[in-house]
């Protein structure tokens, strides 16, 4: 039986590591992300003077569009399982000038926030990727004030994700490991099952619960471009390749490298890729 103190370390660990690959890749990042962003905002119901809750943060990007949206009367608290890429947030946010926004290193399964204390919760895909995403739900219900908003964004269908499918199934093969049902807990397509979501939001106590699916395909120039974002940031790639020798894991990147050629055409990479978001109050 797995220590979840040393899963727990070795994410963080991953993360830690994958962090200035994020940083470096934010504008690319934006620009793929930020239509399902704002939509996020909105469906969370964030507004000005709100304080506002966002869960697995990472670098900060969204952080930074909800600190704009509460303004300096209110407040953002951005926490995330890495301290290297929370520090990035922080730092991302002081040269913006916004002080309304704090950062706290927790686990979204055991946020240790004060009950009812916030008017709104976003949580930008981190949730498939919680061991528990239902004990990390509850955290957001303890945490969310009555009549509050939540809204998450989580990696949609299995088969609206052939980028995702192809680059996790290649690293599999490389790795000397059988192929993963989609639905396993941890993974990035785990909570794609049409309704999953939706019962697991009811059952964690919130109510007028609904998922909006949103197609947002990756974007970049080239193949190689998006290859050496995924070498960079990808954390669960990473991790899958982690114990390769250097010759080893060189194949396997040239062997992802090849197989997402597919996507590949006149208007440069374009990846599929589904986004689920799922708006509740509690």
């Amino acid at each position: 039986m797995s220590d979840p103190d040393t899963g727990k370390s070795r994410t963080r660990e991953a993360w830690d590591r994958s962090a200035e690959g994020w940083h470096r890749h934010a504008p690319q990042l934006r620009a793929w992300l930020h239509p399902a962003t704002q939509a996020m905002l909105d469906m969370a119901g964030v507004a000005a003077g709100q304080r506002v809750l966002d869960v697995a943060a990472g670098a900060g990007d969204q952080t930074l569009d909800i600190a704009a949206r509460v303004g300096s009367a209110g407040h953002v608290l951005a926490t995330d399982l890495s301290p290297a890429i929370l520090a990035l947030a922080q730092g991302n946010a002081r040269h913006a000038g916004l002080a309304q926004v704090s950062t706290r290193v927790a686990d979204a399964q055991d946020l240790g926030v004060e009950p009812a204390g916030f008017d709104a919760v976003v949580c930008r895909l981190g949730l498939m990727l919680f061991p528990d995403p239902a004990l990390a739900l509850r955290e957001m219900h303890r945490a969310l004030r009555p009549g509050g908003g939540i809204c998450t964004m989580v990696f949609g269908r299995p088969e609206r994700n052939s980028c995702i499918t192809t680059i996790m199934g290649t690293s599999l093969e490389h790795a000397g490991l059988p192929p993963r049902d989609p639905a396993q807990a941890g993974g990035l397509l785990s909570l794609g099952r049409p309704g999953l979501l939706d019962e697991m939001f009811r059952a964690a106590g919130f109510r007028d619960v609904a998922t909006t699916l949103v197609d947002a395909p990756f974007r970049w120039g080239r193949t190689r471009d998006y290859v050496d974002f995924l070498r960079a940031s990808a954390s669960p790639v990473q991790q899958l390749l982690g114990g390769l020798d250097d010759a080893a894991r060189q194949r396997a990147w040239s062997d992802i490298e090849t197989r997402l050629m597919r996507f590949e055409g006149r208007e440069g990479f374009v990846g599929p890729n589904e986004l689920a978001l799922t708006a509740a109050r509690r």
